[in-house]
C-alpha cells in the first residue's frame, strides 16, 4: 500500500513530468493581441517574374519559377510568425528567410537567392526520399523536416542536433507531412535567437544570429507551393 505522503509525491512528480513533456509544444494560431494577417501586399518583388507570385482566397502561391524571393516592404527585428504551407509537387523546395540584410539583395538576379539571412527550410519529404534513392544513403547535410541555418554572410550558432558540417540545425523530431498536405510552422525570432515549431512541436533553431534584423522573404525555388494563414506579431 502506498501511503498518502508518497502518493502525493508521486502525483506531483507525474504532473511535473507531464508539464515538462509539453514545454516543447506550442500550436500557435496567430490570434490575439498584436497579431495581424500578412498578404501579398506586405511584400515587394525582388527577382522573380511578375506572375511568379499570386494571391487568391487568402492563399499566397508561387509557381516556383524562376528561383527567387519576395521580401517584406519593411525590415523586421523581433517577431513571432505562423504560417501553413504545402507543396503541390513531389520533392518541392521553398523556404522563409529571416533577417536578410540590404546587401543580400545587391545585384540579385533571377534564379538566385539572397546572399544573407537565416533560412527556415520548407522542403517536401520527397526531396530527401529522392536523394536517398539516388545516393543509396541518407543525407547528412539536410533534412525535409525543418532545418534552420544561416545563408551567405549571415551567422547563427545552430542548435543540436546539427548537420555533419555543423552549419544547419537539424530537427529533433520528424513531423513534416508530405505533399499535398498542409503543414503548420510557428517561428519565434527574438534577440538573435530563432526557434521553429513544426506542426505544434519545437524541433530546431539557433542563437546569436548576425545580423538579427532585416527583411523577411518567401522563397520561390523550382516548384509550386502555397502559403495560407500567414500572420505576424512584431515585438519590441
Amino acid at each position: 500500500m502506498i501511503c498518502a505522503g508518497l502518493a502525493l509525491v508521486l502525483s506531483v512528480g507525474i504532473c511535473r513530468a507531464e508539464e515538462d513533456s509539453s514545454l516543447k509544444k506550442a500550436f500557435i494560431d496567430g490570434q490575439g493581441p498584436g497579431w495581424r494577417a500578412m498578404t501579398l501586399d506586405d511584400f515587394e518583388h525582388v527577382n522573380c517574374d511578375p506572375d511568379t507570385w499570386s494571391e487568391k482566397d487568402g492563399i499566397i502561391r508561387t509557381t516556383g519559377r524562376p528561383v527567387g524571393v519576395i521580401r517584406t516592404k519593411k525590415k523586421v527585428t523581433n517577431l513571432e510568425l505562423v504560417v501553413e504551407w504545402r507543396h503541390l509537387e513531389y520533392a518541392g523546395n521553398s523556404g522563409i528567410f529571416l533577417w536578410a540584410p540590404d546587401e543580400a539583395f545587391v545585384d540579385l538576379k533571377p534564379n538566385q537567392l539572397p546572399k544573407g539571412g537565416i533560412e527556415v527550410q520548407i522542403l517536401d519529404l520527397g526531396y530527401a526520399e529522392r536523394w536517398e534513392k539516388e545516393k543509396g544513403k541518407k543525407s547528412d547535410w539536410f533534412t525535409s523536416h525543418g532545418d534552420v541555418f544561416p545563408v551567405g554572410t549571415s551567422k547563427l550558432d545552430c542548435f543540436e542536433p546539427r548537420s555533419a558540417n555543423g552549419t544547419r540545425s537539424f530537427p529533433r523530431k520528424e513531423l513534416t507531412k508530405p505533399s499535398p498536405e498542409w503543414n503548420h510552422y510557428y517561428v519565434r525570432a527574438i534577440n538573435g535567437e530563432v526557434r521553429l515549431w513544426v506542426n505544434g512541436e519545437e524541433v530546431s533553431g539557433g542563437s546569436n544570429a548576425v545580423p538579427a534584423t532585416g527583411y523577411m522573404c518567401l522563397e520561390s525555388e523550382g516548384a509550386p507551393a502555397e502559403f495560407r494563414n500567414l500572420r505576424i506579431r512584431e515585438l519590441p
